[in-house]
């Protein structure tokens, strides 16, 4: 293969494995404003009575997030559910230190929910296993699974929802394995913890889907030993054993960063290694696949370096935390970590990118001001719009490059998918920084192709952003170097780039 020239190999033949929508899920914590003045802004000229911004309502639809995991995070290791519950004005006002921040709890389960109703997306809850522990468990699954006949469905219908909230995936708590986390344990604590909350909560509500914490980031130094051991106590209580990562441009190498998802993909491939490795040691029928639930561009070393807020009389109230303002590099990124999820689909069934709303997050908000677009929603919005279905096998011919991170990798990255009426889908990055690749699509069979359509996310400036001042800076525009002339495909593809093209079948 010349330089700048690549071949990606689609196999229409093969059945494919099924996209689980939840792929396409999101996370929302009581983090800066995240909820207060992102998602809730009572008095801001776009809420609706409820308190809630329609202009994100808007913007979250189009996102196409499927599900969102909910209320941490860190902050759910510290958080008392019933504090949520009942009228706003009798909340109580508590001090929330994984985020040294004032919670007033104006929004809690019920608010949450609705908002979710809103916006399309189903409620994953998340439950407190640091400073709290089974019988807490149990209380709030009464309270939101169950119809009737007991003192909690009482207290629910008179909070206004007579009906159960219906919550299938539940959360065994979050990233216990970090020495940050409230109530943080070791894998053989937290193992037998989590599979007796496990047992409890399915002897309430038997058809519960329930995530194992797995651990914080592949470079934990447990990690592995971690999976191992919470697995060996909790394997044939729970669905999922969540993976989490975050990824930036360390030092000025954008090399290695625009191959995060090479980082992704051994993620995974090792945790799978390791659940099959326990399933097999206990002899268990039973499977369990992965909730990638936390994962995202996110500039932890520039939240790390800056100087934190410790005084004991100073507890703000929504600070701006995390807000990243995303580049075109960092979007090319989300999207190449997209294609690693889809490439595995046949072991990760639902995913949460890391967060939603201003704290590193697609979208932003301005209090009494406008929402808009970071870079990094380009890419997640058209890869759940567009890739339904099944997941195809690929082969990717192209030049490689040396990264100092993961070593050689290809400068070309793809997945497809193929919906039911038989629409193909090609999601693509080129990491290449100095050049564009021109890409032939082979399709094995002689398939023929009616139409086809493309769209690219790049811009000279990789650094490029959108801001409040510059909304639409950066955006995904109709890329006119496709062509399709029956099975014949081409595509150039400009240097560090995302794309997405969408091939409509011919007739029979």
């Amino acid at each position: 293969m010349s330089s700048g020239q690549a071949r990606l190999v689609v196999d229409l033949e093969h059945p494919g494995v099924p996209v689980d929508r939840r792929l396409f899920g999101a996370f929302v914590e009581h983090v800066g404003r995240a909820i207060h003045t992102g998602v809730h802004e009572p008095g801001h000229p776009s809420a609706d009575a409820r308190g809630f911004r329609t202009d994100v309502v808007e913007l979250v639809r189009e996102l196409g997030v499927s599900a969102v995991r909910y209320p941490g995070g860190n902050f759910v290791s510290g958080y008392r559910w019933e504090d949520g519950v009942g009228p706003r004005e009798s909340r109580p006002t508590r001090l929330d230190l994984a985020w040294h921040s004032t919670e007033t709890n104006e929004v809690g389960l019920h608010e949450f929910a609705e908002w979710l109703e809103e916006v399309g997306s189903d409620l994953v809850l998340a439950l407190n296993l640091g400073t709290r522990g089974t019988l807490e468990a149990l209380d709030l699954l009464e309270y939101a699974n169950v119809a009737r006949g007991t003192t909690r469905t009482d207290e629910r219908a008179r909070n206004g929802r007579p009906h159960p909230f219906g919550v299938r995936t539940w959360c065994l708590g979050n990233e216990m394995d970090g020495p940050w986390q409230l109530g943080h344990r070791s894998a053989d604590d937290y193992g037998k913890l989590a599979a007796q909350t496990a047992r409890a909560m399915r002897l309430l509500d038997p058809d519960l889907e329930l995530v194992l914490c797995g651990s914080s980031s592949r470079d934990m130094p447990t990690f592995g030993e971690w999976e191992r051991t919470v697995l060996t106590h909790a394997y044939d209580e729970v669905d999922l054993i969540s993976c989490h990562a975050y990824y930036e441009e360390r030092d000025g190498d954008l090399a290695s960063f625009l191959a995060s998802a090479v980082d992704m993909d051994a993620f995974i491939d090792s945790v799978v290694a390791t659940i099959d490795h326990v399933r097999a040691v206990r002899g268990s029928e039973h499977r369990v696949d992965i909730s990638f639930d936390e994962w995202n561009v996110w500039y932890l070393s520039r939240f790390q370096a800056e100087e934190r807020i410790t005084s004991l009389d100073h507890w703000p109230r929504a600070p701006r935390l995390l807000e990243d303002v995303y580049t075109v590099a960092d979007a090319v990124v989300v999207g190449s970590l997209l294609i690693s999820l889809l490439r595995h689909a046949d072991r990760v069934r639902s995913a949460s990118l890391a967060q939603l709303v201003n704290a590193i997050a697609p979208v932003m908000t301005e209090p009494g001001g406008p929402a808009w677009r970071q870079t990094t929603f380009f890419p997640f919005a058209l890869t759940s719009r567009h890739a339904r279905g099944s997941s195809l096998p690929v082969r990717i011919e192209c030049d490689e490059q040396e990264t100092a991170r993961h070593g050689v990798v290809p400068l070309v990255d793809a997945a497809a998918t193929r919906d039911e009426d038989g629409t193909v889908s090609l999601f693509v990055v080129n990491r290449s920084q100095s050049g564009p690749v021109e890409l032939d699509v082979v399709v094995p069979g002689g398939r023929a192709f009616a139409r086809g359509d493309a769209r690219t996310l790049h811009d000279d400036d990789h650094h490029a952003v959108n801001t409040l001042a510059d909304p639409t800076r950066v955006g995904v525009r109709d890329n006119s170097t496709l062509r399709v002339d029956g099975d014949a495909i081409t595509l150039t593809l400009p240097p560090v780039s995302w794309s997405v093209v969408v091939l409509e079948p011919g007739p029979a």
